[in-house]
């Protein structure tokens, strides 16, 4: 039986009333920017029953978009494209959903907030919930903690189709990037996603213009991401500090943190500052002071190293002025701290190489601050970056080890699914390694799959449970490889040298 687009339309209006995205009030008002967007100039009334899922809605309209010519393609470029426009029409105008948000933050608290802010966004299809179901997730016991494992199969693949039509478009550069606020309600074209079914809350972090959103693509709970008025680049300094205090301030419940500013150790985004947060406990929050040590200059701030792969100094204190000063500190000494016993080296010439990967939490009336130490030189043996995924792991992982990586959630690329049930097939094949070699797709993990073969008898019931096993102790090598001061006993004394400095100077 033919899809009856009419039935759907107001199959969508009545989710949107289920969802409270709209009011009986906007039946008539959304119904018509629904026929608009849909290239339709007449209504036909249907009877429809709520509680469906929004899927089993809007994918059919968006296939008879595709069969009429509504959109030129049928791939998830132009579709997503055309989705967003549509559950546009069912999203209230930023000044609705702020004033409505901090109506809920007045009676009732951050949390209840956020809480709505965020089942919002899932309700109006910007958070991908379908798509994120995909992830494929596990979790990894290591002597770090417990780790978390994530496969990306939310995002969808870059269509080669509109790869090569977005190379035809002028550089346009509105919006400037991906996180500036011009993207509320932004139409969207082939080479940026449409977005005007996304909503942003303003925050006041020191006095200046900051706005909170969720991530589309969400890798934990309530993935939020909060960015500054201005187009500026990343860029770490007591304000950073400052700014991920202020925020934990206002909204108790979250973490914050930012990903470092330099190449190499920082996230995918240099251009626009920004944070990452949520209501998430990562395994790093979890992991505990191992050496507690005191800072002379900061007498009120408890200070210690925390057990993790990566090198963490932790401060703490009820007096969040106090801790941005004491992270301060920390930070100027860092960039200038080298030790060539380590291979830790501050500059080459003019170029800085040290930073920060700073995440801000609170308990009770105290705030915490982690302070991850990196560096980003690069060397012959290591030309990607000496404290960075070294070249055996990178059949597994080898993009940069960003904030969300540093707190021990790894989140690998999608190909690595379909190389894992690959993977599979030939190791439970009569020779093994043989049959390895003549896939193209897993001819990288042969190494790796010799050495599994060596230490475990393969079976259908055990294969899969090995593999995520293994790749998460090598999520935890990697975290060890880009961790400046080594878990071993030459780098627990060269970590103790740097923290000596903190209280003698170099």
């Amino acid at each position: 039986m033919a899809m009856d687009i009419f039935e759907k339309l107001e199959q969508l209006i009545q989710y949107g009333i289920d969802k409270e995205l709209i009011t009986p009030l906007d039946i008539d008002y959304t119904r018509n920017r629904l026929l608009e967007v849909l290239g339709l100039d007449d209504a036909e009334a249907r009877t429809v029953s709520g509680g469906m899922d929004l899927e089993d809605i809007l994918m059919p309209m968006l296939d008879w978009a595709v069969e009429i010519g509504l959109i030129p393609e049928g791939t998830d470029t132009y579709r997503d494209l055309l989705y967003a426009k549509i559950m546009g029409c069912l999203v209230a105008p930023p000044s609705v959903i702020y004033a409505k948000f901090e109506e809920k933050r007045q009676l009732e608290g951050p949390k209840a907030a956020t809480s709505w802010f965020y089942e919002m966004q899932q309700h109006a299809h910007y958070i991908h919930t379908g798509r994120i179901a995909k992830n494929v997730q596990w979790f990894t016991t290591t002597d770090d903690g417990v780790l978390e494992i994530t496969i990306n199969l939310s995002k969808p693949e870059k269509d080669p189709k509109a790869i090569a039509q977005a190379k035809k478009l002028s550089q346009k550069q509105y919006p400037l990037c991906l996180l500036c606020k011009e993207n509320v309600g932004f139409g969207g074209r082939i080479n940026h996603p449409a977005r005007q079914n996304h909503r942003i809350i303003p925050v006041t972090l020191t006095d200046e213009s900051w706005f909170l959103q969720f991530s589309p693509y969400v890798y934990y709970n309530e993935h939020c991401i909060v960015f500054k008025g201005e187009h500026e680049p990343m860029k770490i300094t007591k304000k950073t500090f400052e700014r991920l205090l202020s925020f934990i301030s206002i909204y108790p419940h979250y973490f914050i943190g930012s990903n470092a500013d330099l190449p190499i150790v920082g996230g995918s985004i240099l251009s626009h500052d920004h944070f990452q947060g949520g209501a998430h406990e990562f395994p790093m929050a979890k992991a505990e002071m191992e050496d507690h040590f005191s800072l002379k200059a900061f007498p009120n701030v408890r200070a210690g190293i925390v057990k993790w792969p990566m090198s963490v100094i932790r401060l703490q204190s009820n007096d969040r002025q106090t801790l941005a000063d004491a992270a301060e500190f920390i930070l100027n000494e860092w960039k200038m701290y080298s030790d060539e016993e380590v291979d830790l080296i501050a500059y080459t010439g003019e170029t800085s190489h040290n930073t920060i990967t700073p995440i801000a939490r609170r308990h009770g009336d105290d705030y915490e601050l982690d302070l991850v130490l990196r560096n980003n030189r690069t060397d012959e043996r290591h030309p990607d970056g000496i404290f960075h995924p070294h070249e055996e792991v990178h059949h597994i992982k080898k993009e940069n080890i960003g904030l969300i990586e540093v707190m021990g959630l790894a989140v690998l690329p999608g190909r690595l699914a379909e190389e894992l049930n690959e993977l599979k097939d030939a190791l439970l094949s009569k020779k093994p390694l043989e049959e390895i070699k003549a896939r193209p797709a897993i001819m990288k993990h042969e190494t790796w799959a010799e050495r599994l073969l060596e230490e475990n008898t393969f079976t259908e019931d055990n294969t899969e449970a090995i593999l995520q096993k293994e790749i998460g102790r090598i999520f935890s090598r990697i975290l060890t490889q880009a961790g400046v001061f080594k878990r071993t006993e030459q780098g627990k004394t060269a970590f103790k040298r740097f923290i000596q400095t903190l209280n003698t100077g170099r």
